[in-house]
């Protein structure tokens, strides 16, 4: 069985580690009734609208 000869160092294993954890931007869609970006599957924060109708009132 293959023994390790040194001790691997806290960064080397953590850099190892923290080549998988990339952080990417969240998807961004296009309303149908402001053309304002929002979130998919979310309420439109600038005219309030989700699926073709009008959810929370904004000003």
């Amino acid at each position: 069985m293959a023994v390790p000869k040194r001790k691997t160092g806290r960064s080397v294993t953590r850099s190892r580690r923290a080549a998988n954890s990339k952080l990417t931007e969240a998807p961004r869609s296009v309303c149908p009734q402001c053309g304002a970006a929002k979130l998919p599957h979310y309420v439109c924060p600038n005219c309030g609208s989700y699926k073709g109708r009008e959810v929370i009132v904004t000003e």
